[in-house]
């Protein structure tokens, strides 16, 4: 089985994940901090064999609460004992003592790890690069190099959060390097230099097709990897740029071509999600010679309106614009067009980089089920910083071992067969029914609610216990989606209609 849920994210949600936690510098026995980000993301079973074995907090007087700078405590000991004592107990296997399953490629080109920072601020100088590299992080995809003159909005960010003020959705208006060509050639050189190993993925965007050429040259000489042609910023000033020319395959194809004609190195065309399907984009990427295809880029988005100034955020002035999406939010949206890439049989073979709501190893998983071979992540490294790199590499390393796995290369595409593109493929003739747990339920009645008006009104609710009716319940899950407790789960018995 995945790693083991015995702790909701909500036993945690005052953890602020703080940088130099101060729950670790009182903690005299181990680091508590670390535990808690693996919690956090995903990794009970690692997180319970990363701290001392027994139960190291039995006896503390809990200075690592006293610590916390949450205004509500984080309840940390007893996080670490349910680790300690229910967690570690259950874990199948102990902790991989190295991360060759997690090694690939982008092209043929050697890759340490699927991770790799995606086109953005995260990219955008020697001194960021330099340590995401020494975090842990394969590769970047370098803010995208224009010969264009950049001048940024300010502010240039605005977000929609969840209950625990983490970001969910993400919008900016930024644009591309504000660096000129030289700048970022020197930048590739020192890279490369003292960083050898890691991979330098060199995002491009020319006015014509000269332009394309060129800086593609140039980058190869100076020292990148590969080439990622960004047909799908949102958010560039000029017509005719970014997204404009992903929504026209013609135009792929032309500045595809151009780019592979000056260069020797892998080249993949990122494509734009502001478009029905994306497959026209891909297939004319691939006839201009593109050797991968990374997506999604950003969605085109309005995030809010301010009842008071009436003018969305970010506002700038007075006055907003439509911007890119994208945060956790936008992963199904990302999903659907790597699913659609992934079937496309005229690309097939071609790279998939997958791009879009990424935050952890499970999420990183299902971009690769669906034919990513390799990961991009942007927003979640802005919002926690490159270290998540530790939780993303270990998570899925520990699960290609626990599943017995020998290598990610070998599950790239593995779930692309459970994806139809309409209904018509899915068996209707028999309904899986609900099943209560009662040592779990609270007797909040929210499933009560929820199926009486936006269900069947399956549900009677007795003395605060709620029980299922049969005979009207349509096997729809809503109850289970809705319960706080996670107190419903499925049977396994299927019932005729």
């Amino acid at each position: 089985m995945l790693m083991h849920d015995f702790i909701k994210r909500s036993d945690m949600i005052s953890c602020m994940l703080c940088k130099d936690a101060p729950c670790s510098n009182a903690c005299e026995k181990f680091n508590p901090a670390d535990a808690l980000r693996s919690v956090w993301f995903g990794n009970q079973d690692v997180a319970s064999l990363i701290i001392p074995q027994g139960t190291p907090c039995m006896d503390c007087k809990g200075s690592c609460e006293n610590a916390c700078v949450a205004n509500d405590k984080v309840r940390i000991k007893n996080i670490m004992t349910t680790l300690s004592e229910k967690v570690r107990s259950a874990a199948e296997i102990d902790l991989p003592q190295d991360e060759e399953r997690l090694r690939c490629d982008m092209c043929g080109v050697p890759l340490e790890n699927p991770f790799i920072l995606a086109s953005s601020v995260v990219a955008s100088t020697y001194d960021m690069c330099a340590r995401a590299f020494e975090a842990g992080w394969a590769g970047v995809s370098f803010k995208t190099i224009c010969s264009l003159d950049i001048h940024e909005a300010s502010p240039r960010f605005s977000a929609i959060k969840g209950d625990n003020g983490s970001i969910i959705g993400f919008k900016n208006i930024e644009q591309l390097s504000d660096h000129s060509v030289a700048e970022n050639m020197h930048i590739f050189r020192e890279l490369k230099k003292n960083y050898p190993t890691k991979f330098i993925l060199a995002s491009i965007m020319g006015k014509d097709e000269a332009e394309w050429e060129s800086l593609a040259k140039e980058c190869e000489e100076n020292g990148a990897d590969a080439i990622e042609l960004n047909f799908s910023c949102p958010n560039m000033m000029e017509g005719g740029l970014g997204s404009d020319i992903g929504q026209v395959p013609e135009l792929v194809e032309r500045f595809t071509r151009a780019a592979k004609k000056s260069t020797t190195i892998p080249v993949l065309a990122k494509l734009t999600p502001n478009v029905a399907t994306m497959s026209p984009a891909a297939e004319a990427a691939y006839r201009g010679g593109a050797d991968g295809v990374a997506a999604i880029n950003t969605i085109k988005s309005v995030i809010g309106v301010s009842p008071y100034t009436f003018v969305s955020a970010p506002a700038v002035k007075g006055k907003s614009a439509l911007g890119g999406y994208s945060g956790n939010a936008v992963k199904p949206i990302a999903l659907r067009f790597i699913s659609e890439l992934g079937q496309n049989k005229t690309i097939e073979g071609m790279h998939i980089s997958g791009i879009g709501g990424i935050e952890t190893w499970r999420d990183s998983l299902e971009f690769i089920l669906l034919g990513a071979g390799s990961i991009q992540i942007c927003t979640a490294v802005m919002q926690y910083g490159y270290r998540i790199i530790d939780d993303l590499k270990a998570g899925l390393n520990y699960y290609l071992h626990q599943m017995g796995i020998a290598s990610v290369k070998d599950i790239v595409g593995a779930g692309i067969e459970s994806i139809s593109n309409t209904t018509d493929v899915l068996e209707r003739d028999t309904i899986l029914l609900p099943q209560f747990d009662i040592s779990k339920c609270n007797g909040c009645g929210r499933c009560v609610i929820s199926c009486d008006d936006g269900g069947h009104q399956a549900i009677r609710f007795e003395n605060r216990i709620p029980k299922l009716d049969g005979s009207k319940c349509v096997g729809c899950h809503l109850c289970r989606l809705v319960c706080p407790e996670n107190a419903i789960s499925q049977t396994k018995k299927r019932i005729s209609r």
